[in-house]
């Protein structure tokens, strides 16, 4: 028996995703005068693929290298129908002042029936540039095809999924919990290769990691790559101080809620690991201070499609 399946939302919000959300689906009232999307969109599922390879003089065909998802171009044909020519000028410039890329980029929402919302954070590249033939405006309704690009292909979710280790004075190893986390770790050093965590994501998600002191050292692992804070002669995190290390592209940033810069003191050859799909296990290496400290890892979940 066919399974009952509600309609699909879209909307898109402007302004660097500050703005007004404006549906794209349905009716925003209970009058005519709205945004609707067409059918026809194209670009919404999995993103471009680039695929890298070597050829050979001497061997027929290549030889493959590398696969990198490019920038995903999308196409929304639009419907603009207002009660009067009012109306639908008031529609025209509220759309055009949200996609206008001076203001910043856009957030496209996609949410299926009863499933969580999924986004893309896009850029206007074209579309609403008007054409006044008979079969693309009237009086009172304007169509358009807007064109946009999302420089990060992957759609996210709403929520952070996170994982907390507390490292702390008189508990035992491992803590007796209902759920896994958070863990609560004896104080000492704490040096294990399997620690089981989960990414929920259909690809790498890149953790940001919040380390609260007095924290002598710290190393993290995941498979052959790891980076951290060797040994010192102080703390490498004071106590009542948080470092936040951002291991997400464009970002890369190792600061305390001080202000310091934390990025020189890496240990030699560090690599700010993504977290792989499913799940796995990574290595913590830690040695608190003298009082608790504790181990935040957050990563937002990214996905192929909606």
């Amino acid at each position: 028996m066919p399974k009952k399946w509600g309609h699909t939302y879209v909307s898109i919000t402007g302004n660097a995703g500050k703005g007004e959300e404006i549906p794209l689906t349905g009716f925003g009232g209970r009058y005519w005068p709205n945004i609707f999307m067409q059918a026809g969109a194209t670009g919404l599922d999995m993103p471009p693929m680039e695929i890298h390879s070597d050829t050979s003089p001497n061997l027929a065909g290549s030889m493959y290298r590398s696969t990198r998802a490019a920038a995903r171009e999308i196409m929304i044909p639009l419907f603009l129908y207002g009660i009067d020519r009012y109306t639908v000028r008031r529609l025209k410039q509220s759309l055009i002042r949200a996609l206008n890329p001076l203001n910043g980029h856009c957030v496209l929402k996609i949410q299926e029936s009863g499933l969580p919302a999924r986004y893309l954070k896009c850029w206007y590249k074209g579309g609403l540039e008007g054409n006044e033939s008979e079969d693309s405006s009237g009086f009172r309704w304007i169509r358009y095809g807007v064109q946009l690009t999302a420089m990060d292909p992957w759609y996210y979710g709403d929520d952070f999924h996170v994982a907390e280790w507390t490292f702390g004075q008189g508990s035992s190893f491992l803590k007796p919990a209902k759920s896994l986390f958070p863990l609560s770790i004896s104080q000492g050093l704490v040096s294990r290769e399997d620690f089981p965590v989960t990414n929920p994501g259909d690809v790498s998600a890149w953790p940001v990691w919040e380390v609260t002191g007095p924290v002598r050292r710290f190393r993290f692992t995941c498979g052959d790559r790891s980076f951290g804070i060797d040994g010192r002669a102080q703390d490498a995190v004071p106590g009542g101080t948080t470092l936040k290390i951002d291991t997400r592209p464009g970002h890369k940033t190792l600061l305390d809620d001080k202000g310091k810069n934390y990025w020189p003191l890496l240990g030699k050859s560090p690599s700010l690991w993504p977290l792989p799909s499913g799940r796995s296990q990574i290595g913590i290496e830690l040695v608190p201070g003298s009082a608790n400290a504790t181990l935040r890892m957050t990563i937002a979940p990214r996905y192929e499609t909606y």
